[in-house]
């Protein structure tokens, strides 16, 4: 019977910024691999670095979470709040040897350092080896690691077995002279607090696992396994930046993406099973393992993204695509309900990538009256157009079938009656109601504006021609 823990990941960002597309990656992985393992997924912000954190930041690491549907199963932790447990665990390491004060003032850690870089090796603090004279405790200092001598081996479940020699390594601070924690002794305290079992983030930090692992190792605590992963690269191949586009998991929530398209996109950045292309989240939470993880860097496709999420708009409820829709027009300055869109949401998702491209699909439905034509649209309405559509009104009128079929036949009756070909009247027609606007087939959008907008705006059309 194995004597493993129950697995735990963590997802620990820094509040100093927006949620980057190659966190969200981070958090999805780490929240698959809990899910999967039937473990837990634990949040903490790591908010040590006080001049840089915001609250703004966290409201935006912990909303663009929420959007993607990756939950934390406890609170976040927050880690400045654990100082005290930080200096705690420095101080024990002192005691055991693990760790040592060290009175160096700046000036002379300048010099020691420099000279170390100078040689080749890593800096060495001369109070390791020294012994405290009395009274010195109440002196400025800071806590070192006792830097191995041996060397440190990384087993990692991407990178493989990765050796980093001890000689470099250095005496690194783990506390600093004001008390608080650097990065490397919180992250460790802390990972080991909460039980994690699992290490799963940007190769970035692969050396510093290195440099953890002798602060695990030096209070007995049990290794987490290691999986870091490639970080996202920018179409050109370059590591992504701001200059690659939107960079913030919001900015492709107000782009129009699904969440669920977004956790699908992501995933398939890094991690792949097969001949499997686009994976929902249940098959994905089935499926997730640390072996698919690639070691190259994966690069961000926005036309890849917008395929993924076409295909999930195809999928979703067309309520909830109606909602989203309008929120959309709601942010674009139009008040329109979600149930006067919803009936067009069955077509309009047939050819839409994002919401965006919806609200493009069904604007025509929210247009007030009389609408604005554009150049190409008004090219339309002369007074051959005005009496055509005259005829065409009266049919349309007595017309009590409503329905996009019958409607579409009586277009076409009406075309044959008229003795033309189609496209000297299906454009006329579609100008006088949309303005221009992307509409589906006439008979859909007919039916769609209903009779009494559809007959009105055909009218209005006729009223803005004049005839010489």
């Amino acid at each position: 019977m194995s004597d493993a823990p129950a697995v735990v990941t963590r997802f620990a960002p820094s509040p100093t910024g927006f949620l980057h597309i190659g966190g969200a990656r981070t958090a999805l992985f780490n929240w698959l691999f809990a899910r999967k393992s039937g473990g837990k997924f634990l949040l903490r912000i790591e908010d040590t670095d006080r001049a840089r954190s915001t609250t703004e930041a966290v409201d935006a690491i912990l909303d663009g979470l929420d959007w993607l549907g990756l939950k934390a199963d406890e609170p976040p932790l927050f880690q400045a709040s654990r100082t005290s447990r930080h200096a705690e665990v420095a101080a024990k390491m002192v005691e055991t040897g693990g760790a040592f004060a060290c009175y160096l003032s700046a000036d002379e850690e300048k010099e020691l350092k420099d000279a170390a870089f100078a040689e080749g090796r890593a800096f060495r603090s001369p109070w390791r080896d020294k012994a405290m004279q009395a009274g010195m405790h109440n002196q400025p200092h800071t806590v070192r690691l006792r830097a191995p001598d041996d060397d440190v081996v990384v087993k990692d479940v991407v990178q493989g077995d990765v050796r980093v020699r001890g000689a470099d390594i250095d005496d690194f601070v783990l506390l600093r002279t004001d008390g608080t924690p650097t990065y490397m002794l919180a992250v460790v305290v802390d990972d080991a607090d909460m039980g994690v079992t699992h290490v799963i983030r940007g190769d970035d930090h692969l050396v510093n696992a290195a440099r953890q692992l002798p602060i695990i190792r030096a209070n007995g605590w049990r290794e987490p396994v290691y999986a870091h992963v490639p970080l996202i690269h920018g179409p050109d191949g370059k590591k992504l930046s701001k200059r690659h586009g939107a960079v913030g998991i919001e900015a492709y929530r107000d782009m129009g993406y699904l969440p669920e398209a977004m956790r699908a996109y992501l995933l398939r950045l890094g991690w792949s099973q097969g001949d499997l292309d686009i994976v929902s989240s249940d098959e994905a939470i089935a499926l997730f393992d640390l072996e698919g993880l690639g070691k190259s860097p994966a690069r961000l496709d926005f036309d890849k993204m917008g395929s993924v999420n076409a295909h999930f708009i195809k999928l979703a409820d067309n309520g909830r695509l109606a909602a989203l829709t309008a929120s959309e027009f709601a942010d674009q300055g139009r008040k329109v309900s979600a149930e006067r869109l919803e009936p067009a949401m069955a077509e309009a998702k047939l050819r839409a990538r994002t919401v965006k491209e919806l609200a493009e699909q069904s604007l025509y439905l929210v247009l007030e009256r009389p609408v604005t034509y554009d150049e190409k649209a008004a090219k339309q309405l002369t007074a051959d157009g005005k009496a055509r559509l005259t005829r065409l009104i009266p049919r349309l009128q007595a017309e009590t079938d409503w329905s996009a079929s019958s409607l579409k036949a009586l277009v076409a009756q009406f075309v044959a009656d008229e003795g033309v070909p189609f496209g000297q009247v299906g454009p006329l027609i579609r100008a006088a109601l949309t303005g221009g606007a992307v509409a589906p087939d006439l008979g859909i959008s007919l039916a769609l504006l209903g009779a009494e907008e559809a007959v009105g705006r055909l009218q209005d059309a006729c009223s803005v021609i004049d005839v010489p």
